[in-house]
């Protein structure tokens, strides 16, 4: 059997799946790219950059790069299905926060978020100590 190894936590990434999305809203690159940008807003984090492309016939990928890491959604409107990343080395509470912000703004009647810690062995033996989080990038 493995031992379980102890982590220094960088950071907590949630996974977001999203079902019975409004079609239009999951469709809508605009639409996405405003609810991501307030959802790191939510987080306290500074938006360093977007990028949203609209599929076709249908569908959106976004990603909102963060100070704090990043926020992306892949949507399948024809299914009502949108799939949403959250990795943040900030605070984890708010996390949970922004992921019920996004389930709403997006109308899903399902929804199932997984939370993960990531981050690097610990040799110090102290177990899900948090790690650095740089909420400036370089140059600014």
């Amino acid at each position: 059997m493995r031992e379980k190894t102890r982590m220094k936590v960088l950071g907590t990434h949630f996974l977001l799946e999203l079902w019975n999305c409004n079609v239009v809203k999951a469709n809508d690159p605009d639409y996405l790219q405003a609810v991501l940008s307030e959802t790191a807003n939510i987080l306290g984090a500074v938006v360093l950059k977007t990028l949203f492309q609209q599929f076709s016939p249908q569908g959106v990928s976004g990603v909102v790069l963060i100070s704090q890491s990043h926020i992306s959604i892949h949507t399948w409107p024809e299914h009502g299905y949108a799939a949403v990343d959250i990795f943040s080395c900030g605070n984890e509470s708010g996390l949970w926060k922004a992921a019920k912000y996004i389930e709403v703004k997006l109308e899903a009647v399902t929804a199932n978020t997984q939370d993960f810690k990531r981050g690097i062995p610990d040799t110090e033996g102290q177990q899900f100590q948090r790690g650095t989080c740089y909420p400036k990038p370089k140059g600014s």
